[in-house]
């Protein structure tokens, strides 16, 4: 480790910090129908969408109205991207006559990227076409993650508000943001990246002599409008098969860092706006340090243990760390900052091979997804996740002084106690119980390129990843086969919509009841105790649901790595 790569970390963190309340601010002025600096221009197009949709956008909804109409949503997203896929051949804007893209694989990337997962088994430069990266997923891209973004606001008026029936209208919260917040900043931002060097092009794929005369041909295409809401969105699908490592997704050492700090953009500056909307500021910062001690105990580890090598690496006189599977132009330390906050936001875009990290170092992404990604998170989904975290520890909090537990003005009773433990433990559920079908069933074994503890963690990643619904793997599994397509596919769909709904019935829950003011007895919500009280409560949680398969994967793996059993 060197001064450099933690002045890297550091700058990191501070930037984050400083974003989150400006962005905050704009973001709670925009959920809250308010003027913004957007408003004289877009104003009329939001109206107007709204007018040829019949939308009353004064009508809000109550929580079951609410998600019904985000799962109408997404049938309608899945029906696109699926058609799309299947039909490519005979649409335009197929300049490399990409062909009809096989059931089962359009099927998996149809859920993969309606539930923000953005899950690849395909190349996207050898499989799918220029329409379908732009009117497909591009464009789903840009709802799953309004999606995300407005149920969190939708639990969040559950705390702010009292004695209420309804949570929002949720065809008013995707459009405000899609409109007021992630287009306008992907504008800009796809400029930015076009300008570091990334295509942007309805041409043609190049082909070009090389120096040895040999012919070779460089896939390019619209590629800046959709990595620009891949990592704003936290979606983490690739227009190529490399992702954040190919040249053309990611050209630069400053283009890297931009997209590093955009993947946490909106997840942090969100936990100001529960702060603002609930009418205590240091609530959101509460929730935010809770994230930073995550996150900071997950970079740490990784930096280490990637700085530090591998025995075998050492012993072979390779110093400096472990470079396998990293581009030279990111380093070390540029590598694990990238894994780590793609993995604590459901991002999934990747920029090395996690596959070829230390075992430490690959234990800490995997950790990340199990908690559930709540270290800042998805857009949306990292706050709702964090806030299912903070119900339990306010419950634990009440059961050991012997009082009915309060949270944000709000009582914490047994529905949303009940909700909250049904939507965290239907993830290790996914993951641990289709790694376990995985790892003995002859078809899903061979698509395994390691034996071991490795080739369990392989598995256990891509369930993981799945079910998380984060999207990166660990580039060790050949996973576009029948029996994954449709497993991941079903981790993916569960992941999200069996932890979305009893989410809401607590948003609609805590709508209903009355604000309570604190007292004496009250348990602060703002300090370091509470802080350090979520952390353990989520670490706990964690642990008894994930050690064990970690024992069987990385744990196992380092060990014989120190050991020099393998490699």
């Amino acid at each position: 480790m060197t001064v450099i790569g933690w002045t890297e970390i550091i700058l990191f963190c501070a930037i984050i910090a400083a974003l989150t309340k400006p962005l905050g601010w704009y973001l709670t002025r925009v959920f809250s129908g308010e003027r913004t600096v957007l408003s004289p221009i877009l104003r009329p197009v939001e109206a107007g969408l709204y007018f040829m949709s019949g939308v009353d956008e004064k009508r809000e909804q109550h929580w079951v109205t609410y998600a019904v109409a985000m799962l109408l949503f997404h049938v309608g997203g899945f029906l696109i991207i699926y058609g799309l896929m299947r039909l490519q051949a005979m649409l335009p804007f197929n300049p490399a006559r990409q062909g009809a893209v096989a059931e089962d694989l359009s099927f998996n990337t149809a859920i993969s990227f309606i539930t923000n997962t953005n899950w690849q088994n395909y190349g996207g430069e050898s499989t799918v076409s220029y329409l379908v990266q732009m009117l497909g997923l591009t464009h789903q891209n840009f709802l799953s993650a309004a999606t995300g973004i407005a149920l969190a606001v939708a639990l969040i008026r559950g705390f702010s508000r009292s004695s209420i029936r309804t949570i929002g209208n949720f065809w008013v919260d995707v459009t405000r943001c899609t409109l007021y917040v992630l287009l306008p900043i992907c504008v800009v931002y796809a400029l930015f990246l076009v300008w570091q060097g990334m295509p942007q092009t309805l041409g043609p794929y190049v082909e070009v002599s090389t120096l040895e005369g040999a012919k070779q041909t460089i896939a390019v295409g619209p590629v800046a409008s959709q990595v620009a809401i891949k990592m704003l969105g936290t979606n983490g699908g690739g227009f190529f098969n490399a992702n954040a490592s190919h040249p053309f997704e990611n050209p630069t050492a400053l283009s890297n860092f931009v997209q590093t700090l955009s993947i946490f953009l909106i997840g942090a500056a969100l936990t100001n706006v529960f702060g603002r909307m609930v009418g205590n500021q240091r609530q959101g910062w509460a929730i935010l340090a809770v994230m930073g001690v995550l996150f900071i105990a997950g970079i740490t580890i990784t930096y280490w243990a990637e700085a530090d090598g591998t025995t075998a690496l050492n012993a072979l006189g390779l110093s400096g760390g472990n470079m396998e599977g990293k581009e030279v132009r990111f380093g070390i330390v540029g590598s694990s900052l990238f894994a780590v906050v793609t993995t604590a936001a459901s991002c999934g875009a990747v920029n090395s091979m996690h596959d070829s990290f230390t075992a430490l170092g690959g234990m800490v992404p995997l950790i990340n997804m199990q908690l559930g990604e709540i270290i800042v998170g998805g857009v949306g989904a990292g706050l709702y996740g964090m806030l299912l975290f903070v119900v339990l520890s306010i419950f634990v909090a009440g059961l050991m002084v012997g009082r009915t537990p309060e949270y944000a003005g709000k009582k914490i009773e047994a529905r949303e106690v009940k909700m909250a433990m049904l939507a965290i433990l239907v993830l290790p559920l996914m993951y641990l119980g289709w790694t376990a079908v995985a790892v003995v069933f002859p078809t899903a074994v061979a698509s395994m390129a390691n034996a071991g503890p490795h080739g369990f963690t392989e598995v256990l990643y891509a369930y993981t990843s799945a079910t998380g619904n984060n999207g990166s793997a660990f580039a060790g599994l050949s996973g576009n086969t029948f029996f994954y397509n449709l497993t991941l596919a079903s981790a993916m769909f569960v992941g999200r919509f069996f932890m979305i709904v009893p989410t809401m019935a607590i948003a609609g829950s805590l709508a209903g009841k009355k604000s309570v003011p604190p007292s004496a007895g009250t348990f602060p919500t703002t300090g370091g105790l509470f802080v350090g009280l979520v952390v353990g409560v989520i670490l706990i949680i964690g642990g008894l649901t994930f050690f064990p398969a970690l024992a069987l994967g990385p744990i196992a793996e380092h060990l014989a790595m120190t050991a020099g059993n393998l490699y």
